[in-house]
């Protein structure tokens, strides 16, 4: 009898595991995907980064002279274009942004997937973060440049632009989302989102003196973000001296804080309650 001497064979090599991508990677990862998506869209560049500085063009070489106690027109001007800039880029581009992307299924199938939900919104907040960014820088650069603006002086007065800009981006950015459930449609977004940022621009002291617009329409504003953005960045780029200008006599910057950070708390709690991720027709 013969036997047949046996070797043992190499097991096949396992496959390699695939590597977890932890949280913060992948709200990285959805941040680069939306800042890649804003720039490739010549609209959204063009109207939400370029309009404050094409505006600040025109007026800047419009209106030269001062508005009083010293002050030139560019430099209060510029505090209503940054304010503008962070509301558009926040509030505008997102109100009309997330409803496409409903309407073209984007947030269907993004539900869909096992990629976490809280995810997409943090890509779009570094969207928003980093274009505001972006868009200031440019907009300071053009307006020191072009029409000689005077650059804040202290270290305090560059604090305060930073928390006047983080809280008035987060809260336009909440808005942004919550607002964006309101069009019925991607195609009427447009139509819905853009008449109210305008309104808002001309009653919160962008284009004009603040204290120069009705009494009534003054009150209005001061119930939205933009007029107590506008105000705390005029802290930041206007004389001490012109405190005694403002509608209470001073910047009120603790008031700004406290409004900029109840507008946050707003736009969160209206994020959590209507934000849909189909479309009505959808169910």
């Amino acid at each position: 009898m013969s036997t047949t001497a046996t070797t043992p064979t190499a097991a096949a090599p396992a496959p390699p595991r695939a590597r977890r991508v932890g949280p913060l990677a992948l709200a990285v990862r959805q941040g680069r995907l939306e800042v890649r998506q804003f720039l490739r869209s010549r609209e959204s560049v063009v109207f939400t980064m370029l309009f404050p500085v094409v505006m600040i063009l025109i007026f800047a070489s419009i209106f030269k002279g001062e508005i009083g106690g010293g002050v030139r027109f560019t430099q209060y001007f510029v505090t209503g274009m940054i304010a503008t800039g962070l509301m558009t880029v926040g509030f505008q581009s997102l109100a009309i942004q997330i409803p496409i992307e409903r309407d073209r299924g984007v947030l269907k199938r993004l539900r869909g997937t096992p990629m976490p939900r809280w995810v997409y919104f943090a890509g779009k907040v570094i969207m928003v973060a980093l274009i505001a960014l972006a868009e200031t820088v440019l907009l300071l650069a053009v307006a020191t440049l072009l029409f000689d603006l005077d650059l804040p002086d202290s270290a305090a007065r560059w604090l305060t632009l930073l928390w006047v800009s983080a809280l008035g981006t987060t809260a336009c950015t909440l808005c942004g989302i919550a607002f964006s459930s309101l069009a019925r449609s991607g195609r009427g977004a447009s139509a819905v989102a853009t008449p109210v940022a305008l309104v808002l621009q001309f009653i919160s002291g962008v284009f004009f003196v603040f204290t120069d617009l009705p009494t009534w329409m003054q009150q209005v504003a001061a119930i939205f973000p933009l007029k107590w953005m506008c105000q705390g960045l005029r802290a930041v780029f206007l004389p001490d001296t012109f405190a005694a200008a403002e509608p209470a006599g001073s910047f009120e910057l603790g008031r700004v804080a406290i409004v900029l950070a109840v507008w946050c708390v707003v736009g969160l709690a209206l994020c959590l309650t209507t934000f849909r991720w189909t479309t009505r027709r959808d169910g």
